[in-house]
């Protein structure tokens, strides 16, 4: 038996009983009162329609009323939904739309139309039935260089096989809620080269996501190699030698000059996931990766989730960004090296239990470069409003081995964080420097850590820190700190630190610079749903500290590009990721 037809007969059939019923109450008069002429009639242009969710569905209503029309009575579903009043026209055209709101495939609505002329007599019940169908798109296959003017449309999927290139004068203009698939056998990469420019400019209803090829539960972190963005912002190798330097990976991807207002586009409302195939043997591609990007691009609201390298890496350049999201990747989620000199508002890090790198993960990962010598522009990019939560949720939670430090700042580096909150890794702040460049930094206020809450895990070590590996069972259930975990410090500097552990620690709490050591991340108001699997809500619990902790007054690097916010962390009340961030992407269905 056809159900559907069946439901749509049954449907029709009880509204065609209720009018009918109103009808009789209407007419029953003798015989010779019955009204002289015809009733109205309704016809349709269409009765039946298959339509995609999200579209506007439309028919035609021609009415005929030889005694004038009185009123047009629209159902949907047997439901009261809509009336139109006449004047007694004889004939009218009704054009009637409806935007479809129904998602799943094979949803009928049905809409019953009944005109009522001056006499009060009905029409005969007319059925306009919509059907959800889903969207095939066409798949294109991308290879090779995009030269000229290129726009990728959102009623297509775009494949990457290979390294895509947009080259030097190009335009790759993706339009909002665009889906880009990368091909894992053959390394499909998207690399906007020197002087290329990517316009990926999505909204908050219609972001653009880049992910893998493969179906819901079968996606897993390198399926894809990601973005990677090359600009003719300075770093400090090609301060150096005067000529680009080409990324890790010996993919092609040079990048470096002297134009710091450089301009490589837009990436706004942008998601990245499952990214980072291996080009060599432990040297895999980042989800975005920016190299020697200049502040003259847009970069707000992106997303990189389950990547198998870094989430973020800047390699030098004067990029500027806000709201970002590391979302469960397995590297480090803000790398920073060879310069960078940006700055970085409200930025959001979530790590998964397991989900760590064999080189060892960390929140912050920043050098100057790789061998830490004084070359300049030094690495000294600006971040504010930072939350890391690492995979340690409670105590008797186990985690990877390979997790490490929420931040280690070391080679001769000189960042700034400012107004951040850190939880949930074996080690909070660490600088790692025995040449004592970042050590020196930090003392000289180069490097600067300013209103920054580190929070322990509560029976988890000193502080609430202590060994990624150890899994905890029993005893201490009294409050006190779990007594055999070798690792466990909040803060930790290197051997070689200039005065020892000691001056790094009075350093850290000097008063003026507002930082916290806070036992137990509970006390500080974050909202417990980061930790968890699925949907998640950043936004701090009602009275929360972080809503109004963040000062400003000791931020001298800070400048105009930062909104001035009361909040402490990446979120305060409105919760920015909503509603284009996917925490579900291993089981979404996109095509």
């Amino acid at each position: 038996m056809n159900i559907k037809k069946q439901i749509v007969k049954s449907v029709s059939g009880v509204i065609l009983a209720m009018l009918t019923i109103g009808f009789v109450l209407t007419s029953c008069k003798k015989e010779d009162e019955k009204p002289a002429g015809d009733p109205p009639s309704i016809t349709l242009s269409a009765e039946t329609l298959n339509a995609l969710t999200g579209t506007t569905a439309a028919t035609v209503l021609t009415l005929n009323a030889p005694e004038g029309l009185k009123q047009l009575v629209i159902l949907k579903n047997g439901v009261p939904f809509r009336t139109e009043n006449y004047n007694g026209e004889t004939t009218s055209t009704f054009n009637f739309s409806y935007n479809i709101t129904e998602t799943a495939p094979g949803t009928v609505v049905n809409f019953s139309f009944q005109a009522i002329d001056k006499l009060d007599r009905y029409s005969g019940l007319k059925t306009f039935t919509i059907t959800v169908v889903e969207e095939v798109k066409e798949i294109v296959q991308v290879t090779g260089n995009i030269t000229g003017n290129v726009t990728w449309n959102a009623n297509k999927i775009y494949r990457l096989n290979g390294f895509v290139r947009v080259q030097d004068g190009a335009v790759l203009t993706i339009q909002p809620g665009t889906l880009v698939i990368g091909n894992r056998e053959s390394k499909g990469t998207l690399i906007v080269q020197m002087g290329g420019r990517i316009i990926a400019d999505g909204t908050a209803d219609k972001p653009i996501v880049m992910t893998s090829e493969r179906a819901p539960g079968l996606r897993n972190p390198g399926d894809w190699g990601g973005l990677v963005i090359c600009g003719r912002a300075k770093n400090n190798i090609t301060e150096a030698t005067g000529q680009p330097t080409e990324l890790e990976g010996g993919y092609g991807g040079f990048h470096g000059g002297n134009n710091d207002d450089d301009n490589s586009g837009i990436l706004r409302y942008v998601r990245i996931e499952f990214a980072g195939v291996p080009i060599n043997p432990n040297e895999e591609v980042n989800s975005l990766t920016l190299g020697s990007v200049g502040r003259g691009t847009v970069i707000e609201n992106v997303m990189c989730s389950y990547g198998l390298d870094d989430a973020f890496e800047w390699f030098g350049g004067t990029v500027n960004a806000k709201n970002l999201i590391s979302y469960r990747n397995l590297d480090d989620d803000l790398d920073v090296d060879l310069g960078f000199s940006g700055n970085v508002q409200f930025a959001l890090i979530v790590r998964g239990e397991n989900l760590a790198d064999q080189s060892g993960s960390n929140g912050f990962e920043v050098d100057n470069n790789g061998s830490g010598s004084n070359a300049q522009p030094f690495t000294s990019g600006v971040f504010a409003n930072v939350t890391i939560v690492g995979p340690k949720a409670n105590r008797e939670t186990p985690i990877s081995l390979q997790y490490q430090h929420a931040a280690q700042l070391r080679r001769n580096s000189r960042i700034s964080i400012y107004n951040s909150f850190m939880t949930g890794f074996p080690y909070g702040l660490y600088i790692d420097d025995d040449r004592a460049g970042s050590g020196q930094a930090f003392l000289d206020n180069e490097l600067q850590i300013r209103n920054v809450i580190l929070a322990g895990v509560e029976h988890w070590g000193g502080n609430g820190y202590g060994s990624a590996g150890t899994v905890f069972t029993g005893a201490p259930s009294n409050g006190a700190q779990h007594p055999t975990n070798p690792r466990g410090q909040a803060l930790r500097s290197h051997a070689n630190f200039p005065g020892g552990q000691a001056a790094y620690e009075a350093h850290f709490n000097t008063t003026a610079f507002n930082n916290t050591l806070m036992p137990k991340w509970q006390d500080s108001g974050l909202n417990p749903s980061v930790f968890e699997d699925g949907v998640i809500n950043p936004v701090p619990a009602a009275g929360s500290m972080l809503l109004t902790a963040a000062k400003w007054d000791n931020t001298p690097k800070a400048g105009a590009f930062f909104q001035k916010v009361n909040y402490l962390g990446a979120v305060g009340t409105q919760n920015w990721t909503a509603p284009w961030a996917e925490w579900n992407c291993h089981i979404v269905k996109y095509y």
